[in-house]
């Protein structure tokens, strides 16, 4: 199943940290995005899986409504603190 990542706020992408065909883990960091105040907020899921797309790229304005990329989900249940 393909799952969206959307972006958490209006913002700017500062870093992206995974590359297509990446696999990842439950919240593992995946974008930093700088917000509109200057703060830096870290985007993770509760989800792991393969990152089948990337939607965005580094510089890029963004708002809620962005999918920042895309995950074929493993359905596989890995523990996390």
């Amino acid at each position: 199943m393909i799952q969206p990542i959307y972006s958490p706020c209006d913002g700017k992408v500062e870093n992206i940290l995974v590359y297509e065909s990446s696999h990842i883990y439950e919240w593992e960091k995946l974008f930093l995005i700088r917000e509109e105040n200057g703060s830096v907020k870290e985007v993770t899921i509760g989800l792991s899986g393969l990152i089948t797309s990337l939607e965005v790229k580094e510089n890029q304005n963004v708002t809620p409504n962005t999918v920042l990329a895309k995950i074929k989900e493993d359905l596989l249940i890995t523990g996390s603190d």
